[in-house]
């Protein structure tokens, strides 16, 4: 998967040493992801990634970005309740994303911002954009119009990437969630996936009456995988998706999702 890291404020790109203040990190998505890969590539949770990003389900297509966290460098007379002001959130809430044991923050510590979304209008700005003035505050407003624009491209490219779907048969099915770390598992799929040594590989079993055994499909939240097992309690519409861990499987349940036959 391909990361990417870029300087940004809150809707502002601050030139010069204030860049170095506050960073975001957001993901591009690639064929294949979901959001329980990403989620622990970057050690958050799936319901962080949904909530930051607002998404309207966990369904995610290639291209897309995904926010994941913002970053701030505490200055000098910066506090906890100042940079909380800035960021509309409390110092409560700071303390404990960052696992601080007291209000105490010291210069050049980095503190985690979660649930701002650069890509909101009305998110505020931070400490450095606001103490910027004259010249400098032009520049940053220029740069901003800039940065609205390729953003409304960006969001339209966006849309038009969601509104695409796989092409092929699509069925409802019912699916649950396994995973090959279980007592007396082999973890040989029946059609030769060795799934211990591949703990990433998107593999799910499947009724060969229904879905054809070997053909590549797309999941709703879930994404591209290989209908590549069997199983028996998987008869009709029914489907189990591979997942790495056990809790990957506990967090997935039972849930109703529409399954594209692409190939």
């Amino acid at each position: 998967m391909k990361k990417i890291v870029a300087a940004i404020a809150t809707g502002f790109i601050i030139t010069g040493a204030a860049a170095i203040n506050v960073s975001a990190e957001d993901y591009e998505v690639q064929q294949g992801d979901n959001l329980w890969d990403i989620a622990d590539e970057y050690n958050t949770s799936v319901e962080e990634l949904v909530d930051i990003n607002e998404l309207k389900s966990t369904v995610i297509h290639p291209k897309q970005t995904l926010f994941i966290n913002e970053k701030y460098v505490v200055q000098q007379g910066d506090t906890l309740i100042s940079i909380a002001d800035d960021y509309d959130v409390t110092a409560e809430e700071l303390t404990e994303w960052n696992n601080l044991s007291s209000s105490v923050i010291t210069i050049g510590q980095e503190l985690e911002i979660k649930g701002v979304n650069v890509a909101q209008e009305d998110n505020p700005a931070p400490k450095a954009a606001k103490k910027a003035s004259g010249e400098e505050e032009q520049n940053t407003q220029n740069t901003a119009a800039a940065d609205e624009s390729n953003k409304k491209e960006a969001e339209t490219a966006a849309k038009a990437e969601q509104e695409q779907t796989a092409e092929g048969k699509t069925v409802s099915v019912t699916a649950t969630a396994y995973t090959a770390g279980c007592a007396g598992c082999s973890g040989i799929t029946s059609t030769g996936i060795d799934l211990n040594a591949n703990p990433n590989a998107k593999v799910i079993a499947v009724d060969p009456n229904v879905i054809p055994l070997g053909s590549e499909v797309y999941v709703e939240g879930y994404g591209y995988a290989v209908a590549g097992d069997i199983g028996s309690a998987i008869k009709g519409n029914k489907i189990d998706i591979h997942v790495p861990t056990k809790d990957d499987a506990y967090s997935w349940g039972v849930k109703t999702v529409d399954v594209t036959i692409v190939e």
